[in-house]
C-alpha cells in the first residue's frame, strides 16, 4: 500500500500494545496517520455496509479504523433509522472494535448520538457483558449525552464497573467524569464524596485533572 510507513507502524505496534498478553495482542499496523484514514473515508463515505464490515475484519488496525470512521461520516447525515442501523451494525461488530482508539473515536457517534433519543438501556447491558471494549463502549457512548448536559446515565454505568481491574476502564470512567466536571462541578463532587473509597486512584487522577491544585490534593488523600 502506498501510504504504508513500516517506521510508524512499528512506534503504533508498541502504542497500542500488541505483545503476548497485551491488551492490543496480535494486532497488526500499516503505519497510515489519522488524517489520512479520515480522508480516505471521506472519499468512500457511501461505501456499503457490507463492504464497511469487511474493511472491519481486516487484520490490519488502519483498516478498521477507515471503516469505522466511514460510518462515523455516515451518521452525521443520517436519518433516527438509518442511525439505529449504524448503531446495530456496529455493535454486531464490535469485536473488531477492540482497541481504545477504535473505540473512543467512533462509539460517541454510532452509540451515544443515536441513543440521545431512544431507550438507553443497551449501555447497561454493554456495561455488564465480560467484554473489555464493549465494557468501554458503554461509558465511552455517553460522552454524547454529557455535550448535551445529561449526567444520570454516566454515573450509573461509572458505578457499575469502578470495581473493574483494566485501567483502560479506570481510564475511560475517570476521563468522562473530567468531561462532567467541565459542565458541572457539583455534579462531579457529589459523584466523587459518594463514591470516592471505591474509586480506582487512576480514575480519580483523571476525574480531577482540572481541579485546582489544592482541591486535587484534597481529594487525593481522602
Amino acid at each position: 500500500m502506498l501510504l504504508a510507513n513500516p517506521e510508524r507502524a512499528k512506534v503504533s505496534a508498541w502504542f497500542f500494545k500488541t505483545k503476548p498478553g497485551e491488551y492490543g495482542e496480535g494486532d497488526q499496523f500499516l503505519g497510515i496517520s489519522m488524517p489520512q484514514q479520515h480522508i480516505i473515508a471521506k472519499q468512500f463515505r457511501s461505501l456499503p455496509a457490507e463492504e464497511v464490515e469487511k474493511l472491519l475484519q481486516e487484520s490490519f488496525h488502519e483498516c478498521r479504523m477507515t471503516g469505522l470512521l466511514i460510518w462515523v461520516y455516515q451518521s452525521k447525515k443520517a436519518s433516527l433509522s438509518q442511525q439505529s442501523f449504524l448503531m446495530d451494525r456496529y455493535l454486531a461488530n464490535r469485536r473488531y472494535v477492540n482497541n481504545w482508539d477504535l473505540v473512543d473515536v467512533t462509539c460517541p457517534y454510532l452509540v451515544g448520538n443515536y441513543l440521545l433519543h431512544n431507550d438507553r438501556s443497551v449501555l447497561i447491558d454493554l456495561a455488564q457483558e465480560d467484554h473489555l471494549w464493549s465494557q468501554r463502549i458503554a461509558i465511552v457512548s455517553t460522552l454524547a449525552f454529557i455535550r448535551k448536559g445529561q449526567f444520570g446515565d454516566t454515573f450509573a454505568i461509572a458505578d457499575l464497573l469502578l470495581s473493574h481491574k483494566h485501567d483502560l476502564i479506570h481510564k475511560a470512567i475517570g476521563w468522562m467524569l473530567r468531561e462532567i466536571g467541565k459542565r458541572n462541578i457539583e455534579a462531579l463532587e457529589e459523584f466523587l464524596h459518594d463514591n470516592i473509597r471505591q474509586m480506582p486512584r487512576t480514575a480519580l487522577r483523571y476525574a480531577i485533572e482540572k481541579f485546582e491544585p489544592a482541591r486535587r490534593t484534597y481529594y487525593l488523600t481522602l
